[in-house]
């Protein structure tokens, strides 16, 4: 299944961090793709649980989490935008009210490559796509504060995954 196209101006506004997981592709990437272990890997400290979507994420796949930010407890809407088994998934963000999307658009991509002794992880937060990236993300400062947290997520999900 081929993943949506990128915007190559949106890409420009984003953070990567990359870390080798002594496991294989498919194993991450199971991981990955169950929303009931998300709380478990992240490292931001925003995510809450209760998880509602399917169990296995595809293209396509709509979920949501509950959140906590700065206190203010809150669901975030997520849509899968880009897939490859094994390979690569990204979602969406959003924040809708009545069914519009009014804030949000960012993204949380996961690509994996297979390296001797096991996966590399490629773990972006990609901004550019956000409503209002200037004043809803980079003002903030976000960006900063999230790859400091996808360091994080990075070795809580190779604790995941090795612990099975």
């Amino acid at each position: 299944m081929e993943s949506n196209v990128r915007d190559p101006r949106a890409e420009e506004r984003a953070e990567s961090v990359e870390r080798l997981i002594k496991a294989g592709p498919a194993q991450v990437f199971s991981v990955i793709c169950d929303i009931r272990r998300h709380a478990a890997f992240d490292g931001s400290g925003m995510l809450r649980g209760e998880p509602r979507g399917p169990d296995r994420l595809v293209l396509g796949s709509r979920f949501t989490m509950g959140m906590k930010q700065k206190g203010a407890p809150y669901r975030s809407i997520n849509t899968v935008v880009e897939y490859a088994e094994d390979e690569l998934i990204a979602w969406e963000t959003a924040g809708e009210f009545r069914g519009r999307k009014f804030v949000g658009g960012q993204r949380w991509r996961y690509e994996l490559t297979p390296q001797r002794g096991g996966t590399l992880v490629s773990h972006s937060y990609v901004w550019g796509y956000a409503t209002l990236p200037k004043l809803t993300v980079q003002l903030p400062g976000f960006p900063a504060k999230m790859r400091t947290s996808m360091v994080h997520s990075l070795a809580n999900l190779e604790r995941e995954v090795i612990s099975g």
